[in-house]
């Protein structure tokens, strides 16, 4: 078959989009995360724009304060305005006790509180039971039956916890609790006994999952969770649960939490559509040495079977390389297989400045279409921080790619740009519009893998959140160089408490995909 026949057929089929690799890549070098979105639309229309809104109002709900939360809150601040002296650096913060029955000894220190009894800390902590004893001199509190913990000290993580035999010094921010269940962050715990520190907390035969449902359809269990606020957590002997089915085990597991996670835990995401059917997808990682990870993703499909890739790579100070293999797929249902390749990819600010600069390489092997070539990329970009002005962020870049293929000697030089716009409205609506040009498309190109048929085009689309459950989303592909519309798709976000049903239909191509995954983790 001559090449030329080769992209007439090529052309027959559905058109390719550049757009989720193009704008990643121009958040991922803005300043913006660029991991997975956790609500991931794998579009070609620039819509994933809106899901990295809809995370941030995600985020927005679960921070939200509760009535309790708030009024410690404000009794932390009214006690602080009474303190007879301000607080030193160091310095343990005051306690006050409430109580139906408290009894005091001035000569030791001990006190011994009965009824609903109520300790509040100047730094945001409550303790709460009815009997609590301790020393005001060792500052230690003891509460041997039922306990409820609560803290908000500012820059420390939020923590609810119902349990027992509380044995705590706050002075030191050291101590231990019996069996307890509550909420730390986000994050949905239990454990069999805890203890605390000034800098984190240990859980033994604990649970953890942001399923808040009485039985959560998924959580990992561990023998040893050593949780370190906005860092990581690390845990021992891990067990992972669909339900009551124990899915996978791992001796040790470590992964980003708070304000340093990217993609936290990942459980397997399940869909169906007309090219893969029946599929499901799952992204595992390892790290294997210092600033060295292997990564698995895991997709099998009814229609093709086993697709999955598999990767090890190095980062450190912006500069990342590594080995990937396997089969890749673009928003567009296109395939390559990488057999293997060399990546390599630099990220750094420029100076004091606002712009970032970068390059990306690969060198490797490419198999599609019954093709095999020797691959060769290189690619250098410059971006601006995104521009923040009332609801609206601005995302600006522009690079330049040069793309070899052994098969047929061709080579593909250009540049490229890309500017973003979204507009936040309110917590129901959102939009985004988009320009991109790419010198590479798919008639100059061996491979139709990430490509469309054209260099030029615009991108809009908008989200509505008809109530907590539910969100439909619309997202558009205009072609510049023809004229007309490549893509118009429109999505359905349905909220099962703890999982999600998303709807996808390409108008344009009569195309359905159904998917199911998990609330993401």
């Amino acid at each position: 078959m001559t090449r030329k026949m080769r992209r007439i057929q090529r052309r027959r089929r559905r058109r390719a989009g550049l757009c989720f690799g193009i704008f990643t890549a121009l958040l991922s070098v803005t300043g913006v995360e660029s991991a997975e979105a956790s609500y991931h639309a794998d579009s070609d229309t620039g819509v994933e724009a809106l899901d990295y809104i809809e995370n941030e109002h995600r985020a927005a709900r679960e921070n939200q304060l509760t009535d309790e939360q708030k009024q410690l809150l404000a009794d932390a601040q009214a006690m602080s305005k009474h303190l007879r002296r301000p607080l030193k650096p160091g310095d343990p913060a005051p306690v006050a006790f409430e109580g139906d029955d408290l009894t005091y000894d001035e000569r030791t220190g001990d006190f011994l509180a009965k009824g609903k009894v109520t300790i509040l800390q100047a730094d945001a902590h409550k303790f709460q039971g009815e009997e609590i004893s301790g020393n005001t001199e060792k500052k230690q509190i003891v509460v041997p039956g039922k306990a409820h913990v609560l803290q908000m000290t500012p820059g420390e993580v939020r923590v609810v916890l119902d349990g027992y035999q509380v044995n705590y010094n706050y002075g030191l921010k050291t101590g231990t609790m019996g069996e307890a269940i509550g909420k730390a962050g986000d994050i949905y715990i239990t454990g069999k006994r805890f203890e605390f520190y000034p800098d984190h907390f240990v859980v033994y035969d604990g649970t953890e999952t942001k399923c808040g449902a009485r039985n959560p359809d998924y959580h990992l269990a561990a023998s040893k969770l050593t949780y370190y606020p906005d860092d990581r957590a690390e845990l021992e002997n891990v067990r992972f649960y669909i339900k009551n089915v124990k899915i996978l085990q791992k001796k040790h597991y470590v992964t980003q939490v708070g304000a340093a996670a990217e993609n936290g835990m990942n459980f397997p995401r399940v869909g169906y559509n007309s090219e893969d059917r029946l599929h499901l997808k799952w992204k595992l990682d390892r790290d294997i040495a210092r600033n060295v990870r292997a990564h698995a993703f895991i997709h099998v499909t009814g229609a093709d079977g086993w697709r999955s890739n598999y990767d090890v790579t190095w980062q450190n100070a912006g500069l990342g390389a590594g080995i990937v293999y396997g089969h890749f797929e673009d928003g567009d249902d296109h395939w390559i297989k990488r057999e293997p390749s060399f990546v390599a990819r630099y990220d750094h600010r420029l100076g004091t400045t606002h712009l970032h600069y970068g390059f990306d390489g690969e060198y490797g092997r490419w198999y599609g279409s019954g093709i095999h070539s020797t691959h060769t990329y290189g690619g250098v970009r410059l971006s601006y921080d995104p521009l923040r002005f009332g609801r609206n962020v601005l995302y600006l870049g522009t690079g330049y790619d040069v793309t070899h293929e052994s098969y047929d000697h061709s080579r593909v030089a250009g540049m490229r740009g890309d500017v973003v716009l979204t507009h936040d409205y309110d917590l129901r609506w959102a939009s985004y519009s988009g320009f991109h040009y790419s010198r590479r498309n798919d008639r100059n190109s061996l491979f139709n893998y990430d490509t469309d048929d054209y260099s030029k085009k615009l991108e809009n689309g908008f989200s509505y959140r008809i109530d907590d459950n539910n969100r439909l989303v619309m997202g558009t592909n205009y072609d510049l160089d023809h004229s007309k519309w490549a893509d118009i798709d429109y999505y359905w976000y349905h909220s099962m408490h703890c999982s999600e049903l998303i709807l996808r239909y390409r108008s344009l191509s009569n195309h359905w995909t159904v998917r199911w995954q998990f609330t993401p983790w």
